[in-house]
This record gives C-alpha cells, sequence and structure tokens, in this order.
C-alpha cells in the first residue's frame, strides 16, 4: 500500500501570509532534524510542501513501555500547532480488534489530545497544543493502552515540528476559538472508548462567514468522524453526499473587528441537528464539545474520557463542497471505506443494480454545481447524476432510481455513480445530468460546473480528477436530461 500521507496540511486563514514561528523539536527522543528556517502560513503552500526540515527518525511508544518525553523551547508566546506523521504497526481501521493504536499527548504535564492512529502506513495530521508562552515545554507521547485495542502494540510517530502563532494573526484567531472534542460513550454502542473503534473524529477544518454586523465575522468549524452509526443510511451518504464519512458543522462564533468573541453568539450543533446557544466550559476561548449522538451530533456537556484537538486550519475554499476538505486529505479514504468493511456494509459481490452500499473502488466520485429556479424549490425538484458505459445499455444512475437520494440543495455538491467492478475512465460513453423530481413543483435547474471526477485506486485513496468542466445547462420538466461529458472523438 501507498504512503498515505500525500501532502501536508494547507494553511489559508483570511489571506494570512506570515505570523508562524516554527519551533525545534530536540533532544535525545527524538533527534529530530532542525528545520531550514521559520515556516510562515501560506495559501500557497501546495502538495508535498514540508514545514520541518529533513526526514526525522521515529520514535516509538509501546503499550508496555516508558512515555516519550521531548524538550522545545518557544521564542514567542502564541497559539501553537504540532504537525507529525504517525503509524502503527500491525493496525488496520478495517481489522477488528486492531482498529486504532491511541497515543494520548502531553505538553507540560497538560493533557492535550488523543492521537488515534488507524493505519500502519504513516499518515500526516495537525494537532492544537493551545496557548504556549515564551520559554521551555516539554512535549509527553504516552501510549494510552486503557483505550487502544487490544491488537495494537505500539505505535511510531515522526517528522514532528510545532508551529506558534501569535494571538494577532488569523491563524491565531482560528485557532484560539477552536473547539475541543471529547469522545462518544453511548453504551449501545460500545465502550466510553468507542471513539478509538468507530466514528473518530479524525479531522477538522473551518470557515470565516460574514456576519450581519461590519467588521464583525463569523468563524465556523466542522469536523470530519469515519462514520455515522445513525442517521442517514450508507447507500443514501454515497448517493447524496458521495462519501460515508460523516461532515457534520460543529460550532460558530462571531468575533469583533478586534478579534474579541461576541459574548452570546457561540453555538453547536446539538442532538437532532439543532442549532443551540453554547452554555458549556472554555479553555480559555475555546470550548469544551462532547460527541453525544449516534449521528454525531455535540453536546456541551462533557464526561467523556476521550479528547480530540485536530488543529483547524485549513480552510474551505470558496465554491468547494465539503467533500474537498477529503480529496486534500486523501488518507481520509481508506478509513472510510475500512470501517464500511469491517462493519459489514458492503454488499458482497457488488452489483451496481442494487441500491446496496457496493465496493467504494467501484464508485466515479464527482461534484456537481447547480442552482434552482426558483431557489425555494431546490429541496423539491433534486439533480441526480448518469453515467453510460461503452457498449452497455444500462444507465447508471447516481440516485439508483430513488428521488429521494438525489442532490436537493443548490451549490457545488458531491455525489458517487456505482459502476460494475473494473471500470475505468476509458469505459464512459457520457456522463448526463438528470433532473429528479422529489415533489413536481416544475422548477428548472441549471448545471454550471462539474469539479473533480475520479476514480479510487486499489488503495482506496483518489486518482488524479479527469474532468473540469464550467458551462450552463438547463434541465427543465420538458428536458430533464442533457450531456455534461463524453470523451473526445
Amino acid at each position: 500500500m501507498k504512503d498515505i500521507r500525500r501532502s501536508r496540511p494547507r494553511t489559508g486563514t483570511m489571506g494570512l501570509v506570515g505570523g508562524a514561528a516554527m519551533v525545534l523539536l530536540a533532544g535525545p527522543a527524538l533527534g529530530l532534524a532542525a528545520p531550514t528556517g521559520a515556516a510562515a502560513a501560506s495559501p500557497q503552500a501546495g502538495a508535498g510542501s514540508t514545514a520541518h526540515g529533513g526526514h526525522a527518525p521515529e520514535i516509538t511508544v509501546r503499550r508496555v513501555g516508558p512515555a516519550r518525553t521531548v524538550p522545545f523551547l518557544v521564542r514567542g508566546p502564541g497559539e501553537a500547532v504540532l504537525t507529525l506523521d504517525s503509524r502503527a504497526p500491525g493496525v488496520s481501521w478495517g481489522t477488528a480488534g486492531s482498529e486504532s493504536a491511541v497515543v494520548s499527548a502531553y505538553v507540560d504535564g497538560r493533557y492535550t489530545t488523543d492521537i488515534v492512529i488507524p493505519s500502519d502506513q504513516p499518515i500526516t495530521r495537525t494537532f492544537s497544543l493551545g496557548r504556549l508562552e515564551r520559554g521551555p515545554h516539554k512535549l509527553e507521547f504516552r501510549f494510552a493502552a486503557d483505550r487502544s485495542p487490544k491488537g495494537a502494540r505500539s505505535a511510531r510517530l515522526g517528522a514532528a515540528a510545532v508551529q506558534v502563532y501569535g494571538e494577532n494573526t488569523d491563524t491565531g484567531l482560528i485557532l484560539r476559538n477552536a473547539p475541543v472534542y471529547y469522545g462518544r460513550n453511548l453504551p449501545e454502542l460500545g465502550t466510553a472508548f468507542q471513539s478509538a473503534t468507530t466514528d473518530a473524529p479524525l479531522y477538522s477544518y473551518h470557515e470565516v462567514l460574514p456576519a450581519k454586523t461590519p467588521g464583525h465575522k463569523v468563524l465556523q468549524y466542522t469536523v470530519i468522524w469515519t462514520n455515522e452509526d445513525g442517521g442517514t443510511n450508507s447507500p443514501a451518504l454515497m448517493a447524496r453526499w458521495g462519501r460515508t464519512t460523516d461532515i457534520e458543522w460543529a460550532y460558530d462564533v462571531e468575533v469583533d473587528a478586534k478579534g474579541k468573541p461576541v459574548p452570546g453568539t457561540g453555538v453547536y450543533q446539538a442532538a437532532n441537528h439543532q442549532t443551540l446557544v453554547f452554555a458549556g466550559g472554555y479553555e480559555r476561548d475555546r470550548p469544551r464539545l462532547e460527541t453525544c449522538t449516534s449521528n454525531n451530533n455535540l453536546c456541551d456537556v462533557v464526561d467523556d474520557p476521550m479528547r480530540f484537538s485536530p488543529a483547524p486550519v485549513q480552510e474551505l475554499p470558496a465554491g468547494q463542497p465539503r467533500e474537498h476538505m477529503m480529496d486534500v486529505n486523501p488518507w481520509l479514504y481508506p478509513v472510510m471505506a475500512q470501517e464500511m468493511t469491517r462493519e459489514g456494509k458492503i454488499e458482497s459481490p457488488s452489483d451496481p443494480a442494487t441500491p446496496e452500499l457496493g465496493d467504494q473502488r467501484t464508485y466515479l466520485y464527482l461534484a456537481v454545481a447547480h442552482t434552482a429556479a426558483p431557489a425555494t424549490d431546490a429541496g423539491n425538484v433534486g439533480l441526480s447524476i448518469g453515467v453510460r458505459l461503452k457498449g452497455d445499455p444500462v444507465l447508471y444512475r447516481s440516485n439508483h432510481v430513488d428521488p429521494t437520494w438525489s442532490i436537493t440543495r443548490e451549490g457545488t455538491a458531491a455525489t458517487t455513480v456505482e459502476l460494475p467492478a473494473g471500470t475505468t475512465q476509458s469505459d464512459i460513453e457520457e456522463i448526463v445530468a438528470l433532473r429528479t423530481p422529489v415533489v413536481e413543483t416544475g422548477a428548472s435547474l441549471t448545471v454550471t460546473a462539474v469539479t473533480r471526477a475520479f476514480f479510487l485506486g486499489e488503495d482506496y485513496l483518489p486518482s488524479a480528477s479527469f474532468l473540469d468542466w464550467s458551462g450552463s445547462t438547463v434541465l427543465t420538466q420538458q428536458s430533464p436530461s442533457a450531456t455534461l461529458w463524453a470523451p473526445a472523438s
């Protein structure tokens, strides 16, 4: 299997360039190479860019063994972000009893985050360490034997570096308001440590939204869980959202022109997708939230022993669907697929003629932009995507001919089309847009873009997109379908 790191997380908060100081993690425990220079948070940091110098040796923490402590020096106060690679020999999110290894990280003795490691391949991730003052600090890694599945014996950590963002930088603002998440402990779904084996909150990103008050802005934080044990079923997730991960906004807060949170504006996504005013505890300006439903809605009362502090330094680009954040963090796709396989949710053999969830490598993954006219009818007249293959009379549809599985939201949305196993781009004769009424109102749809189309490889990693189309195709009750793409003759 390939190295599933692919790229380091890119930062891009509100156009900031600069404001980050690189911190060397030193000492015999890690023996890390020094960075080549201070690294700035830059929207232009592309795939493969690194924020540390060279490839540092790994350290290993074992189920039966000591913690590993690393001293480091902060030259200026601010919000600290740890970036590191992690892997766990013998571990796979797809293997019951060996789903993950959990490492708990502490800064100066303060419990900071659990790191759920779902693979024996290196994955690059970022974690918020909170505010650190100028001076010496210690980062400690402990193998969390109580919450690691029994099959996990050790974890390996490497390529570690810390960046510190000043409070007055845009990235510092994002970090100092970012939630701390706690795990789920629903008795019917497992132990108090169930977030180590199912529906793990592995990644977070942010958006900056307009506020009604001039000079203010709203910071929104979103989490990607590996799946949802409740809520929308997996085949419908693939049709309506183009994945089986669970992606939910978690917390919003309005900040004023000086970056201070406006009292009473912090809200979170509670049970039944309600938006409630946050009334829980804070760590400075960071709210504490807990996953407390089977479909990963949140509570502001915390009682779970597992703690997650992902650093939401990446920003969702305008015009992209939420699933774009999986595309730029492709290691999430294998984890997504492995949970489906382990939980017995994959039909065998896969059959695109049935609505059941097939092998996720047999799907074409797309993102399509459209609007409805009138816009108020977007929830009534859905969009689905059809694929015709060469020499095959079947029109394979993203919604499996179920109108309620169509895309019923405007903007750019992800979806998938299940195809016969082994299908490749060269087999496709055409991709068509289909007006799919849930309730017939006579509304029209205008399709304006297909921003990506790809298959997953044998390793479940996304291949390069072969389609980037823009235009204006109108679908009406009288003309309900249109070709969006066909290979050049």
